[in-house]
């Protein structure tokens, strides 16, 4: 094994949240360049960043009207480029999102499309006849409604898999790939370590008279003829010898590992399978045994090639201590265990390590997320009271990940000196970076351990994974074999639960390396008891 990201720790920084430096009450650039002691300490190797680049802001940056300048409010090219410096300096890699499945509506090859039928860009998107009552197809977005939007003037329609403003790149067009590779090269050359791949599995669609049986986004999900567009990419990720990892949705276990063994396009990808829900709307939770199930699925099928980026948190869903933990210390400590020590690449979401939680909105005008705004004015139009609205479409709102870092007790959670875009969580009194960098027993500092863990022990990287009790609903137990054994068990629920354990197991000599417990088990016997989110590490002997 020789790759620097299969023994790495990632952290993902969801820069608009992150750090504001000059008191807009949005994060920026010299904002992040401020904490990297921060994340130094923490001890993760590299940073993934949410995109920073010119935008009008219909779906969070990732609209993006110039690949190649900065969002004012981020700052501008030379401060990236001194973020990119310091990080370099501190032994820290800088992996940026590439968004090329679509432009925004506002960038100038869109804007020269929109023209005329007779434009030289008009091909560098997808346009066909239309009318309102006879759209090319009936195929439906992931935002609702068409994948199509007229264009009365010239009496067509352009495609778009997400919102209306966010139209569909034709990869069929040599010319448009031609300036994506040359975009790509730019920021390679300025010395980036690597790409998050937003979308990727959606370049390539089925003809537009494809009919849809069961899932509504096979016309765009991994389509057969992706193939050569990702050879070209992985080509010139292998000539710059950088990081990627893809947002693949579509792309199954099976075939992940084709997409990420040696030969693969990608070093690894995202899998959006795990977040196995449970429970009556408004009040859902992940499913453990789904969730387990998913994961050790992946953990199999990537047992010896391809290679797996483990994630529990992101932009884009709640904070996991409080869909699959109770919101204490305890549990976010259970929730790290039980998957950072899996097989793969971890990626940290900002204030993950840190135990934060889901945000108590009172009221809509809480809300920024423009997905979780129109879910709520459809559940007035279908007569649900503003309190059950709310409740209903904050649920699983993507604005839980989104609220301020907390770094201190300070007003705003000293995330800001002006007003924050976004509210801060109520509880950053007690959960916040001061209070918890400062407390030995704190979520913090057992990430830290965790972390420091997983890369002194090479089994961590490279060893095999076999799950135990895989049809417990509670409990997520497995070993990792390699140089060393380790065992891993953790109770991901508020029950008392007793595990009897397999005879190879309980029979050999272990020993007990972390716990997030301070009446931990020294020992293990053939039954072991686990009060409600207790998490153990063990080494054999």
């Amino acid at each position: 094994m020789n790759n620097w990201w299969q023994n790495a720790v990632g952290y993902q920084i969801y820069p608009r949240s992150f750090y504001d430096s000059n008191g807009d009450g949005i994060g920026d650039i010299k904002g992040i360049i401020t904490k990297i002691p921060y994340l130094k300490k923490l001890g993760i190797d590299f940073i993934w960043l949410n995109p920073i680049y010119k935008s009008p802001n219909v779906d969070n940056g990732y609209d993006i009207s110039d690949y190649k300048d900065i969002a004012a409010e981020y700052g501008n090219m030379a401060e990236f480029q001194e973020l990119l410096a310091t990080c370099h300096k501190e032994n820290l890699k800088v992996i940026l999102d590439l968004v090329v499945n679509h432009t925004s509506d506002q960038h100038p090859w869109f804007v020269q499309a929109r023209k005329g039928k007779d434009n030289p860009y008009r091909n560098y998107y997808h346009w066909q006849d239309a009318t309102e009552q006879n759209l090319p197809n009936n195929w439906q977005s992931f935002f609702g409604g068409s994948t199509w939007s007229l264009d009365e003037a010239s009496g067509q329609a352009y495609f778009h898999v997400f919102a209306p403003e966010q139209p569909d790149l034709n990869w069929k067009n040599e010319a448009v790939r031609n300036e994506i590779y040359q975009m790509i090269r730019w920021w390679l050359d300025l010395g980036i370590d690597g790409f998050r791949l937003d979308a990727i599995s959606h370049i390539q669609k089925e003809p537009w008279n494809f009919k849809i049986k069961d899932n509504p986004w096979a016309p765009f999900m991994n389509v057969a003829g992706i193939d050569s567009y990702m050879k070209d990419l992985q080509q010139i990720f292998k000539e710059y010898k950088v990081m990627t990892v893809g947002e693949a949705s579509g792309v199954s276990s099976k075939k992940a590992v084709n997409w990420t063994d040696s030969d693969g396009y990608l070093d690894m990808i995202f899998e959006l399978e795990h977040n196995v829900r449970k429970g009556i709307p408004g009040e859902e939770r992940i499913d453990l045994l789904g969730f387990k199930k998913v994961i050790a699925r992946w953990q199999k099928d990537l047992g010896e090639k391809g290679w797996n980026a483990l994630y529990i948190e992101n932009h884009d869903n709640p904070r996991f201590n409080s869909i699959l933990g109770n919101e204490t210390k305890k549990s976010a400590k259970a929730v790290a265990m039980m998957y950072l020590l899996l097989r793969g690449t971890p990626f940290i979401y900002q204030g993950q390590e840190l135990g934060m939680t889901n945000y108590p909105f009172q009221t809509i005008a809480e809300v920024d997320a423009k997905d979780t705004l129109s879910f709520y004015r459809r559940l007035l139009a279908e007569k649900k009271s503003k309190k059950e609205a709310l409740k209903l479409a904050t649920a699983w709102s993507r604005d839980h990940a989104r609220t301020p870092m907390q770094w201190d007790d300070s007003e705003h959670a000293g995330f800001t000196t002006g007003r924050p875009w976004l509210e801060v969580n109520p509880n950053y009194k007690k959960i916040n970076v001061i209070a918890e960098t400062e407390d030995t027993d704190s979520v913090w500092n057992f990430y830290r351990k965790l972390i420091r863990i997983r890369k002194q022990e090479k089994t961590f990287a490279t060893g095999a994974f076999e799950l135990i009790a895989q049809n417990d609903p509670d409990i997520f137990a497995y070993l990792r074999k390699g140089e060393k054994q380790f065992l891993i068990l953790t109770n991901i629920s508020e029950k008392k639960r007793t595990l009897t354990l397999p005879k190879k197991i309980w029979q050999r000599n272990w020993r007990l390396c972390l716990a997030n417990n301070e009446a931990s088990q020294q020992a293990l016997d053939k039954k072991i008891s686990l009060a409600p989110y207790d998490a153990f590490l063990f080494v054999l002997e």
